[in-house]
């Protein structure tokens, strides 16, 4: 039906330039001009306007409403251009562990580490999972893959072993101190014939 349409109009424009047309010409003659008015109007319009003009009939229409992030900045706004925003974006969102470079890996884990460490209860345990640490960061600094740079500090394994010591000590429960011999309890009372 649109083809239809628009080759009657193309019809009556080239039957209106011949200038064979009747008495009712002259309505469609200004129905065409009215037409390519708006269309030249249109034209001339630049995009920025264009799209400007459509943003605000969008939200006219409450196109825009109860978007996640209505009235909160934007996450990452402003920040240069990383290409692998979508894949930090993944690992956040879903929480995923054990992947990503290694300086961000050996960085997350030196910050959990005394908590890593205080679970153990045995010396030997501390120091070997020290002693892989140190191993990690050493082989980390060593590859070249590109990615952000290894600042993590290899751990000092003898300072770090004695602070582990340290906080066992100060969470350890402490003994009560032993009560004062009393009296004989009840049931000995009883059993020994109410001495």
């Amino acid at each position: 039906m649109g083809d239809h349409n628009n080759r009657r109009r193309l019809e009556r424009a080239a039957e209106l330039r011949a200038g064979r047309g009747s008495v009712g010409d002259a309505r469609e003659r200004a129905e065409l001009d009215a037409d390519n008015a708006l269309r030249e109007k249109r034209r001339k319009v630049n995009e920025a306007a264009r799209a400007d003009y459509l943003v605000r009939e969008a939200m006219s229409q409450g196109k825009f409403d109860n978007l996640k992030y209505a009235g909160k900045p934007i996450p990452g706004l402003g920040k240069g251009y990383d290409p692998d925003w979508w894949v930090k974006g993944l690992i956040q969102r879903e929480q995923i562990s054990g992947l990503g470079p290694p300086a961000i890996l050996l960085r997350t884990e030196d910050a959990e580490l005394e908590a890593k460490l205080d679970q153990f209860l045995m010396e030997k345990q501390v120091r070997e999972t020290l002693e892989d640490f140190n191993k990690r960061v050493i082989e980390a600094r060593r590859q070249l893959q590109g990615g952000p740079p290894v600042i993590t500090k290899l751990r000092d394994v003898e300072l770090e072993v004695e602070r582990w010591r340290e906080r066992r000590a100060a969470s350890a429960p402490q003994q009560p101190e032993p009560e004062p011999p009393s009296k004989r309890s009840w049931w000995q009372r009883l059993w020994n014939g109410g001495d």
